[in-house]
């Protein structure tokens, strides 16, 4: 009997709402986050304790995708601390062997430094990786997922808008169970 009385009173209630609004639409205060950003960012710790002369370019390499995205942030494990990411240095090409979504193993390979590569490109590139995001080859500077193809003279470290919109979406769905399957890129 009272849900009758209220569904007979609905339409009196819209219309004299609207009639108040002068049929404006209402604006959220400009201060409101948006709602993809009001969680907090995961976080990825990293262990370069293993990077020896490429300790500098990994933590530079962290900064660049902590200023570039929010929904995940890298930061170097405390001591005592398991890392999602190990960071080590050798004598091979640059790899990482992602082991999940936020979790794996970069080699710091010292050829392409040899060779002239970026040690800041480098590093955010493999991180990159551990961060889900595949090789885009043969692809320009301005790609940082385009790895050496972009060429030695390529110092740009920094990914692009799409690159940092494919972080920013896994990211966000971490919550509702995304997973990546181990993979192991070699650049």
């Amino acid at each position: 009997m009272r849900s009758s009385k209220f569904v007979r009173a609905l339409p009196a209630a819209v219309t004299a709402v609207l009639a108040l609004t002068a049929g404006q639409a209402v604006a959220a205060p400009a201060s409101a986050a948006p709602a993809e950003h009001t969680a907090a960012a995961r976080v990825v710790t990293y262990d370069a304790s293993g990077a020896a002369e490429f300790k500098d370019a990994v933590a530079k390499g962290a900064a660049v995708w902590n200023e570039s995205v929010v929904n995940v942030q890298l930061k170097p494990a405390t001591s005592g601390q398991r890392a999602d990411v190990r960071i080590i240095a050798d004598d091979g090409w640059p790899r990482t062997l992602s082991t999940g979504l936020g979790s794996g193993t970069i080699y710091f390979g010292r050829e392409a430094v040899d060779e002239g590569y970026n040690t800041v490109r480098i590093s955010s590139h493999e991180l990159g990786h551990i961060l889900g995001l595949p090789d885009m080859k043969p692809g320009p500077c301005s790609s940082l997922m385009s790895g050496s193809t972009a060429g030695v003279s390529c110092t740009n470290p920094n990914p692009n808008a799409a690159e940092k919109a494919e972080v920013e979406d896994s990211f966000g769905l971490v919550g509702a169970g995304a997973t990546a399957a181990p993979r192991l890129y070699r650049d």
